[in-house]
């Protein structure tokens, strides 16, 4: 230990109890990698605040000695947000986990940023609710909030920026503030909601969230429809989102996905593009819905439709979904997953998924083509060894050319994953000179760059 780092744990342990303070070897490898291919960074300390107050303090202490902060939650990021590139503080948000609040008459509901995804569902289904954003993995809110998290129901429901209607944030300084209210709209001032919600612990740190969240829908069914080829797929989803048919989820899995998913989870769907799908409402107009759709894929070349209306089938069926992230890295041992994000206008998806799917093919990587194509979302899986300068140059070049073709298209360089370190060199392409806006909005609440440095745009 340095004498500044044992400097600033000294003043860290004189705000905080001796077990929240850690500069253990092992809890800083855990605080200094995530879920993505990137290298890992060790932070210098890792603390466990257990309050707004605790956090507060840190803050204090790391404004005043100039010392670089990263909020952290389970370090599921695919995008290395979490990452601790400039080293420093972690500041691992495990402790402050409570659900502190359920209004069903609201729909709202209050949590600290430790709190997890299936932590608040399984209480929110005692009140017959659930929160809908599913970004696959068990992410923690705040983390979900922090990168605008998406997932498979946002053609519905939306994205993480949609539910927030209030955050407690900790600014760099130590200071605390509330960027909204309890109200479904507001003219009034401001929209710190948007402004805070996906900026990746760069503006300052979670310490409550007020979320909106839904009934559970009376009647939900899930089911696959195979086609052909990839763009029959795609294509059919942009007809059953023109049509106006109310659906829960549907996600694009490619052939070589498809088959990853079936070792991995024994299972023996036919080997052919699919979609998979899930429908929300009452019984009698769900019932008419899949009919419609049956109609629509039936235009498209749809080779064979099937619904679970059976509780363990559709589990299975998500459950298959979700994991395909693991089936490949069990297919290739001693690989790293490299996940791109990419979020195109409707219009536009077809021929993006199908650039990208000759892209992949070209550079001779394993992987697949996968994606929230109800929103415009997809993603390629790809299969690397990071210490092969070729695999990661072949890799490198597919998604900058999957990256290029979406901003041509008035796309954008991620729709979910976040920015990260690994696509800052496309922010100035994407926003042009509202890049200098943002910067001087980082400059005013954080002036000596403490909070998550080297994240988004360098200052």
């Amino acid at each position: 230990m340095t004498v500044a780092v044992e400097l600033i744990v000294n003043q860290l342990k004189k705000v905080l109890s001796e077990e929240q303070v850690s500069t253990n070897e092992t809890m800083r490898q855990l605080h200094g990698r995530d879920e993505s291919h990137h290298a890992m960074s060790l932070p210098d300390i890792v603390v466990f605040p257990r309050s707004t107050a605790d956090v507060s303090a840190i803050l204090k202490i790391a404004h005043a000695e100039r010392v670089p902060v990263v909020p952290f939650g389970v370090g599921s990021s695919l995008k290395e947000n979490a990452i601790p590139i400039a080293n420093g503080i972690s500041i691992d948000f495990s402790e402050m986990n409570a659900i502190l609040e359920i209004r069903p008459d609201d729909l709202l509901v209050k949590v600290q940023p430790g709190v997890t995804r299936a932590q608040l569902n399984k209480e929110l289904k005692k009140h017959g609710l659930q929160f809908t954003v599913d970004p696959g993995a068990d992410a923690t809110l705040g983390g979900m909030a922090a990168t605008n998290a998406s997932g498979t129901t946002a053609v519905r429901y939306g994205v993480m920026r949609d539910q927030v209607r209030d955050l407690e944030v900790v600014l760099a300084d130590g200071s605390v503030i509330h960027t909204g209210n309890l109200a479904a709209k507001s003219s009034s001032g401001y929209h710190l909601n948007g402004l805070f919600v996906g900026s990746e612990g760069t503006l300052g740190c979670f310490t409550e969230l007020t979320l909106q969240v839904y009934g559970i829908p009376e009647f939900v069914t899930a089911g696959r429809a195979v086609f052909a080829t990839v763009g029959d797929a795609v294509s059919a989803v942009t007809a059953l989102l023109q049509a106006g048919i109310s659906i829960g989820r549907v996600e694009l899995v490619d052939e070589a996905s498809i088959k990853q998913a079936n070792i991995y989870n024994e299972t023996s769907y036919d080997e052919k593009p699919t979609l998979f799908l899930e429908f929300h409402g009452n019984e009698a107009g769900m019932h008419a819905d899949i009919e419609f759709a049956k109609d629509i894929f039936e235009d498209f070349g749809c080779l064979s439709v099937e619904f679970e209306q059976d509780n363990a089938a559709r589990n299975k069926l998500w459950e298959t979904r979700h994991s395909l992230a693991y089936a490949y890295i069990h297919a290739y041992p001693g690989k790293k997953l490299m996940s791109t994000d990419v979020c195109v206008p409707i219009s536009m998806l077809a021929e993006s998924v199908l650039y990208a799917r000759e892209q992949l093919e070209e550079v001779g990587l394993a992987g697949g083509i996968v994606g929230h194509v109800g929103d415009g979302n997809f993603h390629a899986l790809l299969m690397l060894d990071p210490k092969d300068a070729e695999e990661q140059a072949k890799a490198d070049r597919f998604n900058e050319h999957i990256v290029q073709y979406a901003l041509l298209r008035g796309g954008t360089c991620t729709g979910e994953h976040g920015v990260g370190i690994g696509k800052m060199k496309y922010q100035s392409t994407e926003h042009g000179t509202s890049l200098l806006v943002m910067k001087s909005i980082k400059a005013a609440l954080d002036p000596h760059n403490i909070m998550n440095p080297g994240k988004i745009f360098n200052m």
